[in-house]
């Protein structure tokens, strides 16, 4: 049930297990942030501060893609990194619940590359 129009309809579609999820997110909430309250598997791993691809998400409809704010430069660095990058992809963290997406669809990409966990070593400058 709908709080007077202060959520929206997003749903996840996880191609790791084949789940679909649709969860209300409140206006305002991140992509990344509704994942982890509805128990959908988006990993985040730099919690949202934008220094990893883990919370790739790809916009099924590009409509709504088209309606998203541009991704700024450090968003289409850290997408450069992500596994399976689409024309539609997005990070998760930066998609923010507003009125004009409700029912938007995102796919959850099969597998992600944390270099943190991968055994990427940065090289110094």
């Amino acid at each position: 049930m709908r709080r007077c129009g202060r959520s929206i309809d997003v749903t996840f579609h996880d191609q790791k297990d084949g789940s679909i999820k649709t969860v209300q997110v409140p206006l305002g909430q991140s992509l990344l942030e509704a994942a982890h309250n509805n128990d959908i598997d988006l990993e985040g791993a730099c919690e949202g501060s934008l220094a990893c691809s883990t919370c790739h998400v790809v916009v099924e409809d590009q409509e709504k893609f088209d309606i998203l704010p541009e991704a700024d430069d450090d968003e289409n660095d850290m997408l450069d990194l992500a596994f399976a990058l689409t024309d539609t992809s997005r990070l998760g963290c930066q998609i923010i619940a507003a009125k004009e997406l409700d029912g938007l669809k995102v796919r959850i990409p099969s597998a992600t590359r944390n270099f943190a966990v991968d055994g990427y070593v940065p090289k110094p400058h």
